[in-house]
């Protein structure tokens, strides 16, 4: 949402950042990503640009290590 990447971009401008990754956590386990983690994604990917700061992955955390990086796996939501 806009919202979200407001909040999400704030604290990487405050810190001076010139890229930021966005993670979070599947309480399931299961790090495949949902439909709302890609289009999350593909909002935060494009306010990045017009800030210029990069989004540089989203990455979704599942039990026992295992994860997932959208921009490894959906690489086009970054177009």
């Amino acid at each position: 949402t806009e919202a979200g990447a407001r909040a999400f971009f704030r604290l990487a401008l405050r810190a001076g950042a010139s890229q930021a990754i966005a993670v979070h956590n599947h309480p399931s386990g299961d790090p495949t990503p949902s439909a709302g983690d890609r289009a999350v994604t593909r909002a935060l990917a494009a306010a990045g640009r017009l800030l210029g700061l990069t989004l540089a992955d989203h990455v979704v955390l599942g039990a026992g290590g295992r994860h997932c990086s959208l921009r490894r796996e959906a690489p086009t939501l970054w177009s």
